[in-house]
């Protein structure tokens, strides 16, 4: 497997790869912000209003290939205020259901983490759903947990879940 990072019109290129797999993992139950059945429609658009973000510089996106099939994503979100440059938020973070327990999602995990150094950032933020599989994930990365706010966002069923936020210190400042 090979982890990428797209610029605007890569991105643009491989949003129906990109859209299948964001389809996938919320009929599998992530909670991604968005509610199952999801559109075909939708999660293209989804994907090509990112892609406005990647052309902005807000927005970094990571794909892992397995040949030439998109089986993994990661983001960094980067605030546009000057006092939080120093901060990054970590964004879908989706590995498909058929490539994990091989280690991709800490491989695109450490990609945004390496990437954002190398940026200038120092502290990394995410939300993700409480008691998900990615919690375990974040922890033994390293992420330390901030806190859970409860009835945060609703599941792919619809359902009011809390959600945990993480942060975690890439560089020393």
């Amino acid at each position: 497997m090979t982890v990428t990072r797209l610029d605007a019109p890569r991105l643009r290129a491989r949003v129906a790869e990109l859209a299948d797999l964001l389809i996938d993992a919320v009929d599998d139950g992530a909670s991604l912000g968005f509610l199952a059945p999801l559109d075909r429609a939708a999660a293209e658009a989804w994907w090509e209003e990112r892609a406005e973000g990647v052309a902005a510089g807000r927005l970094a996106v990571w794909a892992a290939q397995d040949g030439d099939r998109v089986v993994g994503t990661v983001g960094l979100a980067f605030p546009d205020k000057p006092n939080s440059r120093h901060r990054a938020e970590l964004v879908k973070l989706v590995v498909h259901r058929d490539a994990r327990g091989k280690g991709l999602g800490r491989t695109l995990l450490t990609a945004a983490e390496e990437s954002a150094v190398a940026a200038g950032v120092t502290l990394l933020h995410l939300d993700t759903e409480t008691d998900s599989p990615a919690e375990h994930l974040y922890r033994t990365a390293g992420w330390t947990r901030a806190g859970v706010i409860p009835d945060y966002a609703a599941s792919p069923a619809g359902v009011l879940r809390p959600t945990t936020l993480y942060y975690k210190h890439v560089a020393v400042g």
